[in-house]
């Protein structure tokens, strides 16, 4: 099994939940804590039940839970297992169990005590989702009230973790670097006005005339703009013998592991969000970031809700870089000016401030919380 940095500090990790019924983990992405951590507690028998990871995306927690389970030299279903909406992965023998963070939330109103479940991690935090800030704040309440002996787990690669920490009865933090290499980050010097796919396939052209010898990695905002970039690129992928290749939440699993996994050809991988965070692409030499990212939001207007393309965070832009200096010096191609980046939110804005709280609040009332304003948030509405 390769070694991580992240397998130095899991001596440390396990002594700490054993003194302490919460952790908060900081590590920069490629330190291997999604997948050593989960497994190395289950091994060691921390809160004597079930190991429950919870992962911001379907496709964060399918290849976190088949990556664990190739280490641990089992199948998939069996010791370790994953559950998303509309598919479940797991038997009766599945201990350490990878999900998307709804799913923990209605597990939760099924099965309020979560009686057979030791520990939750809960993955990639600083994402800030809705579903997230909720599952925390119902956890918490479950370890205050019916089950003092359950731990908490708190992961992140970007996340302060001094107001987590403090929200968690001051829990113990550590951190851990992880395995970067340096990567060269070019900006366009000007505003570039052209269709986002043909700016795309310019880019892709300017690596294969430098020679790139590796898998380039693009961001753009959905679906549509990766059909547009997947005509624009065809021509270029032809002529020298390149996979262009969609990954997106809405592809099948099949369509989303040819994505991931090596291939016998250079791949050009058209990506959403789905690729910045949890999830590791081997072969992956240069990133191209439109700076772009469709974002959940409300309207208090029509009551309904938006999903808007919006400029995304600078700590959202770092995350996307790295991502090309995983296995070795890489490129990130930005297509939008420094000027553009230094002005941009270092932060993304947590969901809870931006979406509707309608589902939320009766989930709350199903799980028999009278008074959502005495709830204890993390973070209050």
């Amino acid at each position: 099994m390769q070694p991580l940095p992240i397998d130095s500090l899991v001596p440390e990790i396990v002594a700490e939940l054993r003194r302490s019924p919460n952790l908060i983990i900081e590590a920069a992405p490629g330190a291997g804590k999604t997948t050593r951590v989960p497994s190395a507690l289950l091994d060691a028998g921390i809160g004597n039940g079930e190991v429950w990871v919870l992962e911001p995306r379907r496709l964060a927690a399918r290849m976190a839970a088949r990556r664990v389970a190739e280490e641990r030299g089992g199948k998939l279903g069996d010791t370790v297992g994953y559950q998303v909406r509309f598919e479940e992965v797991a038997s009766h023998q599945t201990r350490l169990r990878f999900l998307t963070e709804g799913v923990l939330t209605r597990r939760l109103l099924s099965d309020p005590k979560l009686k057979n479940v030791g520990v939750v991690v809960l993955d990639e935090f600083h994402e800030r989702h809705l579903q997230a800030d909720l599952a925390l704040a119902l956890l918490r309440r479950l370890q205050q009230t019916t089950r003092p002996d359950l731990k908490l787990v708190v992961m992140s690669a970007t996340l302060d973790a001094g107001p987590i920490a403090s929200y968690l009865d001051n829990a113990p933090k550590l951190s851990s670097e992880g395995k970067r290499f340096d990567v060269a980050i070019e900006h366009q010097s000007h505003e570039d006005n052209r269709p986002l796919a043909d700016q795309v396939a310019s880019a892709v052209g300017k690596l294969l005339a430098e020679k790139l010898d590796g898998d380039v990695l693009i961001f753009l905002p959905g679906a549509a703009e990766i059909r547009r970039a997947q005509t624009a690129c065809a021509a270029l992928a032809d002529k020298n013998d390149l996979l262009v290749l969609p990954l997106h939440g809405d592809l099948s699993p099949a369509e989303q592991d040819r994505a991931v996994k090596p291939a016998d050809k250079r791949k050009i991988i058209l990506s959403t969000n789905v690729a910045e965070s949890s999830v590791t692409i081997d072969g992956v030499v240069a990133v191209i970031d439109s700076g772009l990212a469709r974002v959940a939001g409300h309207s208090a207007w029509s009551g309904l809700a938006t999903l808007n393309v919006r400029r995304i965070s600078k700590a959202s832009a770092i995350q996307r870089a790295g991502r090309a200096g995983r296995t070795r010096p890489g490129r990130c191609l930005r297509l939008y000016t420094a000027q553009d980046f230094n002005a941009r939110a270092d932060h993304e804005t947590a969901e809870i401030h931006r979406l509707d709280l309608a589902e939320p609040a009766l989930e709350l009332h199903s799980a028999g919380v009278a008074d959502l304003n005495s709830f204890g948030w993390f973070e209050a509405p």
